[in-house]
Order: C-alpha cells, then structure tokens, then sequence
C-alpha cells in the first residue's frame, strides 16, 4: 500500500505521462495480441467440442452448446484465463524491466535529478494495464465465441442456425459487464503486483529473475483469488 501511495506523490507533469503511457500500451497490449488472439479462440474451440460430447441426453438440444459456450466464455474463460496469459506474459516483462533498471543503477539515477520513480516508471504501467487488459479481455471474448462457432459448424456438431440460438438464449447483459469490471481489476493486480516485485530487486542477474517468477507465482494467486472473490460479491 506505501508502494501504491508512492505512485501519486510528486509526480510529474500530466504532458509527460502521455507518451509514456502511449508507449506502455504499446508494450503490454498491442504485444500480447497475438497470443491472446490463438489461446483464446482454441478454448472457444474446445469448449464446445467438450461441451457437445457431455451433452449426450437426446432431451437437450444442441443450441445449448453455444449457450454453455457463451457463459463459459464471457463469465470465466475471458476474463479469468486471459489475464492468467497476461500475468505470465505482461508480469514477467514489467518485473524483469524494473528489476534490470534497479541492479543497473537506472532507478538511482532518476533518484539522483529528485524524479520520483516509482511514479514515472510504474505510473504509466499501470494505466496501460487498465486501458489495454479489457480491450484484450473483450477480444478474447469474441474470439472464443468465434472458435466455438467454427468448431461447432464444421465438425458437423451443430447447425449454423443452432449455435447462434444458443449464443442468444436467455442472454444476460450483466455478464459481459461483470466480466469487464473483472478484467480491470486483474490488470490492476497483475501490472502493480508485478511492478513492486521488479522495483525492488536486490542482487544482480539471478535475482531479476527471481523477481520475475515472483511477479508471474504471484499475480496468478493474486488474480484467481480477486476472481473468487468479485464472484461472490456480484453473482451470489
């Protein structure tokens, strides 16, 4: 909490946060696109294949199959398993970036001209974080949704006509909601959880990637536990 407070003490003007959260953007989202892009839609692909071979009573109706599909994917595979790809991909970044700064003597030198660092090095991490993290979460939602439709139609599962009655039956708005609200508080844990653990490094090369396993162990639990959590807050 002292680190989180740090960030908003003496910081620089608000002109110079703007490239730099420009550039984080850049590092944390436009980077993981690709991977959130091939993870995601191979889950939607898996889930309705899983989900069609469970469904074995002749009393169900295959459009459920997109039904199950489209509330795994927007309640917990999204939002849940997406950011659990960030953490180790976007954690393991932010973490081994700062802790190379601080055993290079970087982060002193900032120290030195009485610049603030942990507000100018972690402060547009963060905000990046929160801006991209939904965007990538909210991709990855219809890329699921995407892959379950293909899988579905071309495996000769379902009908076209029947995944799409699946994926609005009984559509709850809240869902995609919640899933966002979500999302934003995994890209806080994961990029501040991170962040602290590289800022402090001590030592030198092993122990920066010490700090970066760390971050990824614990921004995982940090996440799965916020998910527990925010569940029973909103759903129960």
């Amino acid at each position: 909490m002292i680190f989180l407070y740090s960030l908003f003490v003496n910081r620089e003007r608000f002109s110079v946060y703007i490239q730099l959260v420009i550039d984080e953007c850049v590092s944390i989202g436009i980077s993981s696109v690709f991977i959130v892009s091939i993870v995601s839609t191979f889950i939607g692909a898996v889930s309705a294949v899983q989900t069609a071979y469970n469904l074995i009573s002749p009393l169900i109706p295959n459009y459920v199959i997109g039904q199950v599909v489209r509330d795994m994917t927007i309640l917990e595979l999204a939002p849940t398993v997406t950011c659990i790809v960030l953490a180790g991909k976007v954690g393991s970044n932010i973490a081994g970036e700062l802790g190379t700064m601080r055993i290079t003597e970087q982060i002193d030198a900032l120290e030195v001209m009485g610049i603030n660092s942990i507000s100018y090095l972690v402060l547009p991490k963060v905000i990046a974080a929160l801006i991209t993290i939904p965007m990538l979460v909210a991709l990855a939602g219809f890329l699921s949704i995407t892959g379950g439709y293909l899988a579905g139609t071309l495996t000769g599962i379902m009908t076209e006509q029947e995944y799409i009655k699946g994926i609005r039956a009984d559509f709850m708005p809240f869902n995609v909601s919640f899933a966002l609200i979500k999302s934003f508080a995994f890209a806080f844990l994961i990029a501040s959880i991170a962040a602290f653990k590289g800022y402090y490094t001590r030592g030198g090369a092993l122990e920066v990637g010490q700090s970066s396993t760390q971050a990824v162990t614990n921004a995982t639990i940090a996440v799965l536990c916020a998910d527990f959590v925010l569940a029973q807050l909103f759903l129960s």
